[in-house]
């Protein structure tokens, strides 16, 4: 009875619009009531959740995420870009594509990718005869990459939620993630171009020269560096994924405020007051989700589930495939971090029953609820590019197929060659 108590409960109260957070914890409170347990277990849980020395990893990698949105990175790293593949046939497609791929990784954040990137870019391929649907897939599927990168908090998130099932290192998924996020952009540089060709849009002039690129590819570094910073302390033992974090804020400071010179008083208050928001409602999800996991332990969502899905079928394959289709589903109406802090606990065990290493699962699930992200109806990297480029979701919608199929190919590739995902943390374990 508790059981669906918990699930009805959590269910009604997504579909009225009552916020994630606090729809886990309503439903938390309802299934406590229902089961006759005292009601301080809930914030117990709660408080429980957020007291873990590694969450200062993310308000550091939020922060240091909005002072690169703030400190005009987006700018030179759009020339750079632009001097590679700018003159090819849909050339600003594939300038965005590249653009928002190294954009995320000094951001590792997709919405945060979009917001800079998409006002820089959606703005400029309209003004040169681009279709405004075309500009905003194009910007908004590029923008996932994001979550893949070391910057990402989301890869934090992730390895948290793996407490008391997997021992998943942060520097693992780090690794994890790079060959996929190359796959990704390879994908995403494809279907900008099929969609160019298709459409008929013309080339853009001359390539500027090597000079250029090696001009533009200075003027970009300093952001750029940032990734190889994090990526290169972890590995020497200089810090940890946690210090990594505070590095980046340092290093974001450094080229914002002293290198570039384009961080303004007022655009730091913004940046701290942002990363402030976003740090609240994403401990208040990890919060709540502990309580919300406790009783999924409590009742055994997990054994359940994956009784149900080896009732369907045994095979590998086919249990994969129903994981990323109820992945798919589930991050459609939740954000990134509430599908990875609920989910988890769920599919994780599922997942290494019939074989699945967690660093893999670890990376499938980031691509899929980044995909979640791209798809109404919550969709918030979509309304963010929508909203830039002046154009219905209903109208994107109606050409985002081929970079669905980017992004479906990728997650295909993650989740049934181990290889992409795993080779890089095995050879340098």
């Amino acid at each position: 009875m508790e059981l669906t108590v918990l699930a009805i409960s959590f269910t009604l109260l997504l579909l009225i619009g009552v916020p994630v957070a606090f729809a886990i914890g309503l439903a938390s409170i309802a299934t406590i009531v229902a089961a006759g347990l005292p009601i301080q277990v809930v914030f117990q849980k709660m408080v429980g959740g957020m007291q873990v020395f590694s969450f200062l990893a993310i308000p550091f990698f939020v922060f240091a995420g909005e002072l690169m949105l703030y400190g005009g990175i987006a700018d030179r790293i759009v020339r750079f870009a632009n001097s590679l593949v700018g003159h090819v046939r849909g050339g600003l497609g594939m300038s965005n594509v590249l653009g928002c791929t190294l954009f995320g990784g000094v951001a590792g954040s997709p919405l945060a990718d979009v917001s800079a990137m998409g006002s820089v870019m959606i703005p400029l391929m309209k003004k040169e005869g681009y279709d405004a649907d075309y500009a905003v897939n194009v910007t908004t599927h590029a923008a996932l990459v994001g979550a893949l990168m070391p910057t990402s908090h989301n890869l934090i998130i992730f390895t948290l939620a793996t407490a008391g099932i997997a021992s998943v290192s942060v520097f693992s998924l780090i690794l994890a993630g790079v060959i996929p996020a190359v796959i990704l952009t390879l994908c995403n540089l494809g279907a900008a171009y099929y969609v160019a060709r298709k459409r008929g849009y013309p080339t853009r002039g001359r390539f500027p020269g090597w000079r250029e690129v090696l001009l533009s590819f200075l003027g970009a570094l300093p952001g750029l560096l940032i990734v190889v910073i994090i990526l290169a302390g972890i590995l020497s033992g200089i810090f940890t994924a946690t210090e990594s974090a505070a590095t980046a804020v340092f290093w974001a400071l450094i080229v914002t405020a002293i290198v570039y010179r384009t961080l303004s008083w007022k655009d730091f208050l913004k940046a701290c007051a942002k990363a402030c928001k976003t740090t609240g409602v994403v401990l208040l999800l990890i919060g709540i989700s502990s309580a919300f996991g406790y009783f999924m332990a409590l009742y055994e969502v997990p054994q359940k589930t994956g009784e149900l899905m080896t009732s369907v079928s045994s095979s590998p394959w086919v249990i994969f495939l129903m994981i990323n289709v109820l992945l798919f589903v589930l991050g459609t109406f939740l954000d990134m971090a509430a599908t990875i802090l609920i989910c988890t606990p769920i599919f994780l065990p599922i997942a290494q029953q019939v074989g699945m290493d967690p660093v893999q699962f670890g990376v499938m699930m980031l691509i899929n609820c980044a995909l979640g992200l791209n798809t109404p109806p919550v969709g918030t990297t979509q309304f963010v590019g929508c909203a830039i480029g002046g154009v219905s979701v209903g109208q994107v919608m109606r050409s985002i197929a081929p970079f669905y199929g980017a992004l479906g190919v990728c997650l295909l590739l993650v989740t049934y060659v181990p290889a992409f995902s795993l080779w890089l943390p095995a050879m340098f374990r």
